[in-house]
């Protein structure tokens, strides 16, 4: 396994492979992995001859009032399993390296009707950091595929339009989300909870998934349906900032004619924010 700190040297090193022959699957991570980013890696082998790993903790896409310098960083930790799961080249970039001239004066990416709803509201400019630094890797690594989880699905949805609208010749990958035994989401930010609130976080998925099927079941009374699930969560004290139904095209508030969703929500528990979400398919002959 190839560890690789400069832009100019991965790029160099990309050209080669391609020149070779093969081709490349790329895994953009901030680090501290856990097992749904080593998912990632393990589809990404399935896609690529080459699989390189990315691990930068991209200061653009946090806002004010969080905290970078409190974001876990494991980076030996991170190597070894890279190196179990036979990670070709992992990019561990300085702040320099992808910033040169600063944020303050940075072009930014942004990718307009994705970003400013769901964590986009909550978390202004996030999302214009995300894009950009994705845009950005995606420029060095020249990859061939990107790997992403399903579990930020608005920030899966936001790449691939971005890919889209600026031609870029990448094919963007959706890999399901990884679940505990007990349902939760696998995320960096489950380590923050303490072990009563480790216990709780699980009904976060469940009250997705009873939301889930009631629409199945045929409810379209989607405004009650969310106040109720909303008020299940507050109970169990969490604390809600969003639980919407959304199409999945384009991330508007769905309606009773729309197939293609997904239940969205981010709540609190103690200090620690929870996402998660479940896609419906209401049309199952559309995707055969």
């Amino acid at each position: 396994m190839q560890v690789i700190t400069d832009n100019e040297q991965l790029s160099v090193h990309t050209h080669q492979l391609k020149a070779l022959g093969g081709n490349i699957a790329f895994v953009p991570t901030m680090g501290n992995l856990h097992a749904g980013h080593l998912a990632l890696v393990r589809a990404a082998k399935n896609l690529a001859t080459t699989v390189i790993v990315s691990i930068f903790v991209n200061p653009k896409q946090f806002a004010a009032n969080e905290d970078l310098s409190a974001y876990p960083r494991t980076l030996e930790a991170d190597m070894e399993h890279l190196h179990h799961l036979g990670a070709d080249v992992v990019f561990t970039p300085s702040e320099h390296a992808i910033y040169p001239e600063g944020v303050e004066t940075l072009t930014t990416v942004s990718v307009p009707g994705l970003t400013d709803v769901l964590c986009g509201a909550s978390r202004p400019g996030h999302f214009d950091g995300v894009s950009t630094v994705v845009c950005k890797l995606l420029n060095v690594v020249s990859p061939d595929v990107a790997v992403f989880g399903e579990k930020d699905l608005q920030q899966l949805l936001l790449i691939q339009k971005m890919v889209r609208d600026l031609a870029m010749a990448i094919e963007i990958v959706g890999i399901p989300t990884v679940r505990a035994d007990d349902g939760l989401a696998l995320s960096s930010r489950n380590s923050y909870l303490t072990a009563d609130e480790r216990i709780i976080a699980p009904a976060l998925y469940e009250t997705l998934q009873q939301l889930s099927g009631a629409i199945k079941a045929g409810r379209r009374d989607y405004s009650a349906l969310c106040d109720h699930a909303r008020e299940q969560l507050n109970k169990q004290r969490f604390q809600v900032d969003y639980l919407e139904i959304r199409r999945c095209s384009d991330l508007m508030s769905a309606d009773h004619n729309d197939t293609q969703l997904a239940l969205f929500v981010a709540a609190t528990l103690g200090s620690t924010r929870l996402i998660d979400n479940v896609q419906i398919n209401l049309n199952p002959q559309a995707a055969q």
